[in-house]
């Protein structure tokens, strides 16, 4: 797999630091996915919300 190319602030990522940001995403979405962010109405809200960004992002990742 060829990392993507990720920009902050005008600065492009390397690839060592590029895959680093996936595999944090990746681990956020499995401990989302594990223990959510509470059982109230807001963190099962906020989990909801942060899979689909995730997923948002998974598509621009993997697209290239």
């Amino acid at each position: 797999m060829t990392e993507p190319v990720i920009m902050i602030n005008g600065q492009v990522c390397t690839p060592g630091e590029a895959m680093t940001i996936r595999v944090a995403i990746e681990s956020f979405a499995q401990d989302l996915r594990e223990n959510g962010l509470g059982e109230d109405e807001t963190g099962k809200a906020l989990t909801l919300g942060y899979l689909r960004s995730i997923d948002l992002l998974r598509l621009k990742i993997f697209e290239s």
